[in-house]
């Protein structure tokens, strides 16, 4: 879901595979792990299309980048095997691993990753991976080396480049990307069907690293209930992330079941819209923030599961303060600030949220709390992720909505008035600009008073991190802990039935 969308990024956004679209798996296939998973991707063209699912299932698995963000979230060498960045900040120089092969067989030369960076800029992609690469003027293909000269530094772009902004597309070996895309990962997509399901086999050119598992399904559910009973049923080998943690306990037994905890991007977000004529006036936000127990809806969402934050950063990101109790709960405050406001009386307010269980979850929350202060609340559920994108994240035709940010370093979408919270802070938006184009050694300090110029003036209510909960029936291994990108990576997977 700017950059989004990076929500849909969303999101979500958004939210990755805590969002849902349909879908129940058919017969399971022999040999081949099945992973449960709750956003199904409508198409797998990640160039005009942003939706978090789709990067969910190709990126690193299927499409593979110059560098790469690992579990830790630390950079790390793929098709480059070395990178150098010029002191002024404006001259990137990627030197190729030229072991790596297109699953069509072709080599990843340097022209090749020209190509399909300069089609990611263009104007063919989606406006978050133009935005993402905007900074750079050129892009040349010098022997086997790739070098990016910039218009103005962008001390993002490097992590913009390990994400589906940088993906290498084999554009000579394919004419359709929303069904066969076509990359030099460990995997190649050999069945798609829009809402329930998408196989992997393995490339047969994988050139780094085989893979253990030769063939793997993603299949989309809709109903957590359903998708929780598959993986008990052994109709499942994986969830990648619980939907409802109130299950975990059915997941106890080491004999039959593995649970990964880590940590992830996802920033679970009560979206307000500054532009509105109650919501574009502080107190009123403030009073929404105090009226909202977060630890209570926490742990009635996710069981408890996840991290309080205050503003849109988790603490993986190098810029991170804790800044959770910057509006604590306090309902008798929170009237007082609606009465200076004007609405001592009463307000009334839309909050029209995604059909995604943490999102109808929230919601009853929220409105039960919200009329304790006197806010009444209307709600509306929205088919995500196309009716949600149409009325919320397009239009911006709502007060409040619930939804979860997964993309990395999502604040600067902050700095976008027109981005769907309407938010416009000149002295905000120039400490992004400044922290991203500015000095290198000045960033995470300006990033960092940003993200406190965000909490102070109560923009949106950030509810919770989302946790990362996998659960995978005992002799799976290779996953990852944490999500550090969008990324369900599977390079590394093994299982032993």
């Amino acid at each position: 879901m700017g950059r989004l969308l990076r929500a849909v990024a969303v999101i979500g956004a958004a939210a990755l595979a805590l969002t849902g679209l349909a879908g129940c798996s058919p017969e399971r296939p022999q040999s081949t792990l099945v992973i449960g998973a709750t956003a199904a991707p409508a198409t797998l063209d990640l160039v005009s299309n942003t939706a978090a699912a789709i990067p969910q299932v190709l990126l690193y698995n299927v499409y593979e980048t110059l560098v790469r963000v690992d579990d830790s979230g630390t950079l790390r060498p793929l098709l480059a095997r070395q990178w150098t960045v010029s002191p002024d900040g404006l001259t990137y120089t990627f030197t190729l691993d030229d072991r790596a092969r297109f699953a069509s067989g072709a080599r990843v030369d340097a022209a090749a990753v020209a190509a399909s960076l300069n089609l990611l800029r263009s104007k063919k992609s989606g406006p978050v991976l133009q935005t993402q690469l905007s900074a750079i003027r050129s892009i040349d293909a010098e022997g086997e080396r790739v070098v990016l000269r910039l218009a103005h530094r962008d001390n993002l772009l490097i992590y913009n480049l390990a994400g589906s902004a940088g993906v290498v597309i084999d554009l000579a070996h394919t004419r359709d990307l929303a069904v066969h895309p076509a990359g030099s990962g460990p995997y190649r997509v050999t069945g798609f069907s829009p809402g329930q399901e998408v196989d992997l086999q393995v490339s047969p050119t994988a050139w780094h690293e085989r893979p253990q598992v030769r063939s793997i399904r993603f299949s989309y559910y809709s109903d957590p209930t359903s998708q929780t009973a598959a993986l008990l049923s052994g109709d499942l080998d994986v969830v990648t992330d619980l939907p409802t943690p109130q299950a975990l306990s059915r997941f106890s037994d080491p004999s039959r079941f593995t649970v990964w905890r880590g940590t992830t991007n996802g920033e679970v977000v009560l979206g307000l819209n500054n532009s509105t004529r109650a919501l574009s006036d502080r107190r009123v936000r403030q009073a929404i923030l105090m009226a909202i127990d977060r630890r209570g809806l926490m742990d009635v969402v996710s069981n408890g599961q996840g991290t309080l934050i205050g503003s849109m950063v988790p603490p993986t990101d190098p810029w991170y303060t804790d800044l959770s109790t910057r509006w604590p709960y306090d309902p008798a405050r929170a009237r007082a600030l609606l009465k200076q406001a004007g609405y001592g009386h009463g307000l009334t307010l839309r909050l029209r949220v995604p059909s995604l269980p943490y999102a109808t979850a929230s919601t009853r929350v929220i409105t039960s709390m919200l009329a304790r202060i006197g806010i009444t609340v209307v709600t509306d559920e929205l088919e995500f992720p196309a009716r949600w994108l149409d009325v919320v994240y397009t239009r911006a035709d709502y007060d409040m909505t619930v939804i979860a940010h997964v993309e990395p370093r999502d604040i600067v979408n902050w700095a976008s008035p027109t981005y769907y919270w309407r938010y416009r802070n000149p002295a905000f938006s120039a400490l992004v600009s400044q922290a991203i184009s500015g000095p290198a050694d000045q960033s995470t300090a300006r990033m960092r008073q940003a993200s406190v110029m965000l909490a102070d003036d109560a923009a949106s209510d950030f509810l919770y991190l989302m946790p990362k909960i996998t659960v995978t029936r005992a002799g799976v291994t290779g996953l990852q802990h944490n999500a550090a990108s969008l990324s369900f990576d599977l390079t590394s997977v093994r299982e032993s039935r």
